[in-house]
């Protein structure tokens, strides 16, 4: 296979909200170039860039995939990310190691939730951007909404370059705004393009477009400002050269058209992609320098060796495969390189290209160009390999936290062992997941960014690793306290024959501010309780309180001071008083007024206007609070804070109410009171689930 230079390579991401057509956009790229021999289907199942299991049943894009075609003597690296908002980490990843996003919006719904926070993470990293409207053969698909829906939620900027031929079931081919050439597609889906003269019917149009192209462009440059106003127009050259500029200055996003599914458009976007998106030639890689502060590194494939890996994937077969780009320097095949992230020397077998799941082996990467090795034996996303002298990292991956946890339980005795295993290759591929045990409930814990993450994340576990496993709603981590102080007495004492117990002590408790935990002081004057076992006493106290008293759960926020007691100089022993200071406890909470705790969560929630006043008065019904709402273009920001167990089931909700156009993030902010009427059904069924762990123990 050939190596390619940094200066004929471009580095794109297809991103934008689930559904829009961003695979089947790929299929028709790879198909159109010659990549690929047959124009694959997702309805089909035959895309290249969709080849996991999982993605093919529920025809959608879970994790980012690499595939690579060459147009005009450059290589197109292709990154295809998926767009719900469950895996929305992936795709911000994969904006990292590309020189320009290509958002694909759908011709139909306009932009939607995915597009619009892609959009913000592209424009925090500066990426060059080239929007196209897809699927503009379907019925109500519209390029001049879709524009307006652009240039008010994305950007002003939003500009076409391109004009469709038809409408709807008609679209059958596209004017180029540039140089005012147009062409036909063939019907048959073979993506056979024909120039044709500009239709009469699509002229006026065109015309009025390409004024706004030329305006837009002439405002981006001083000079080319100049000839617009003595000219009243640009020359071909001064537009074709100054929208590449404009476009690599993220001051222009050039809007193009097409259907991936009848294959209108693939070889004007492949055009646009090689002539428009800068090479990692021209824009160095953004990173870190020795001292800290940031730095660029040039794509040299003499310099130093700098590869980043990006993205991980858990093959049941290969093991783990790490796909890589190489900022500076030449990776080469059956090489030793040192994991600088790590400091650990890594072999480095057969480095190849990957087209979806099919690998071509390369002897080499050049700076600039993207690759995959197997079986790296210490290395994780994120990690550098290459001259620990080369001076130079990335900033770090950031993937956001779980906003909801599963318990899952193995539906085979002994299978936990097998699900850790497993689990933590998952988390190689998506550290998005999250996978613990929880100390207090003793529940095995499946975190994700919601339902529909964690159900494909068990999928997963069966498919690849035949681990079948049960999901069963987490027990929530409630906390108990008190709410005024008190004194109590606690007494062991136990007659046998021989040697007795006796503990004898006496506490005071009152109630702390939020987040104090337990907090305990020795207040003994007068030798009442000798030293030796004060210690013990406070042993007794913590157990009490991590057992709680209400309904099991830990209690925080309060002080125990131990003040006076008594014991026997043959009988008092460290046991007797310890259970002494475990009795005290129990006594001070029938006077103390104990009460419940509840994790609250702080929520945002992502959603098209229209749908914010239901969705406030639901989160009303589920004893949240309001705390601001923001309008971001045509959606709208609400924040508020809910009570976790209110939130188990919301996403199921917001998808049914907004039509799957709604997102939301969560995180814990802090503990409140539970309202007194909820006491009882927690402590009901708190007690049934100690009941059921007691019987599943004895058996």
């Amino acid at each position: 296979m050939k190596v390619f230079d940094a200066a004929d390579i471009r580095n794109v991401a297809l991103v934008g909200h689930s559904g829009a057509g961003k695979t089947q956009l790929a299929a028709a790229l790879l198909y159109d170039t010659g990549a690929t021999p047959r124009l694959g289907k997702v309805d089909e199942g035959t895309t290249v860039t969709d080849y996991d299991e999982e993605a093919i049943a529920r025809k959608h894009t879970l994790s980012s995939s690499l595939a690579w075609f060459e147009f005009n003597k450059r290589k197109v690296n292709l990154i295809d990310t998926p767009g719900m908002g469950n895996f929305l980490s992936d795709a911000r990843a994969a904006l990292r190691v590309v020189e320009a996003a290509v958002v694909v919006v759908d011709g139909v719904s306009g932009v939607q939730v995915s597009t619009e926070q892609i959009w913000e993470t592209a424009d925090s990293l500066n990426l060059p951007r080239l929007i196209v409207v897809n699927r503009l053969d379907r019925e109500r698909a519209s390029l001049p909404r879709t524009l307006e829906s652009l240039r008010q939620t994305l950007s002003r900027s939003a500009v076409a370059v391109q004009w469709p031929i038809g409408e709807e079931e008609n679209f059958t081919g596209i004017v180029d705004l540039i140089t005012m050439k147009a062409w036909t597609f063939a019907e048959d889906g073979s993506g056979k393009a024909t120039e044709v003269p500009v239709p009469d019917s699509v002229r006026a149009d065109a015309d009025a477009a390409r004024a706004i192209l030329i305006e837009a462009v002439a405002e981006t440059d001083e000079t080319l400002m100049e000839r617009f106003f003595d000219n009243g127009t640009l020359s071909q050259d001064d537009l074709s050269n100054g929208l590449s500029a404009a476009v690599r200055a993220s001051h222009v996003f050039p809007v193009l058209c097409m259907s991936g599914l009848r294959n209108i458009g693939g070889p004007l976007l492949a055009e646009a992609i090689t002539a428009l998106v800068p090479s990692p030639a021209v824009r160095p890689f953004p990173g870190v320098a020795p001292d800290g502060t940031d730095a660029n590194r040039a794509a040299d494939p003499s310099a130093p060796l700098v590869v980043w890996v990006f993205k991980t994937i858990a093959d049941q077969f290969a093991g783990r495969i790490s796909l890589f780009r190489v900022i500076s320097g030449t990776f080469k095949s059956d090489s030793t390189v040192q994991n600088v992230t790590r400091q650990a020397p890594e072999r480095a077998g057969h480095l190849v290209a990957l087209e979806g799941k099919t690998q071509a082996h390369v002897p080499e990467v050049h700076a600039g160009d993207l690759g995959a090795v197997a079986k790296l034996k210490d290395t994780h996303s994120g990690d550098i390999l290459g001259d620990p002298k080369a001076g130079f990292t990335v900033h770090p991956l950031s993937f956001p936290e779980p906003v909801l946890s599963y318990a899952i339980v193995p539906k085979t005795r002994g299978d936990e062992d097998k699900i850790s295993t497993s689990m933590h290759r998952l988390q190689d591929e998506d550290p998005s997941i999250g996978y613990t045990r929880d100390e207090q409930t003793h529940d095995l814990l499946l975190s994700g960014q919601g339902q529909m993450h964690i159900e494909v994340t068990v999928a997963k576990l069966r498919r690849r690793f035949g681990v079948e496993v049960e999901l069963k709603p987490p027990h929530i981590p409630y906390r108990e306290t008190i709410a005024l102080p008190t004194e109590a007495h606690g007494r062991h004492k136990k007659q046998t024959g021989g040697h007795g117990q006796f503990g004898d002590c006496k506490i005071r408790v009152a109630p702390l501010p939020p987040g104090s935990g337990v907090e305990f002081e020795d207040d003994i004057f007068g030798g009442s309780i000798p030293r030796q076992f004060v210690p013990a006493v406070e042993k007794g106290v913590r157990e009490a309180c991590a057992r709680g008293f209400l309904a099991g759960y830990p209690m925080v926020d309060l002080k125990v001071t131990v003040y006076d007691g008594s014991y026997h100089d043959v009988d008092s022993n460290e046991m007797s008083f310890k259970m002494a200071g475990r009795l005290a406890v129990r006594d001070a909470m029938t006077r103390a007024k104990p009460t419940l705790l509840e994790p609250v969560m702080a929520v945002e929630i992502y959603v098209p206007s229209d749908f914010a006043g239901d969705l406030m008065g639901d989160l009303n019904g589920r004893r949240g609070h309001i705390a601001g709402m923001d309008t971001r273009g045509a959606n709208t920001v609400i924040r508020a804070h809910v009570p976790m167990s209110e939130m188990l089931t919301y996403e199921q909700t917001l998808t049914a109410a907004t039509g799957g156009r709604g997102g939301y993030h969560m995180e814990f902010h802090h503990y409140a009171e539970v309202p007194s009427h909820l006491h009882a059904r927690i402590i009901a069924a708190s007690k049934a689930g100690r009941t059921t762990v007691a019987t599943e123990d004895e058996g």
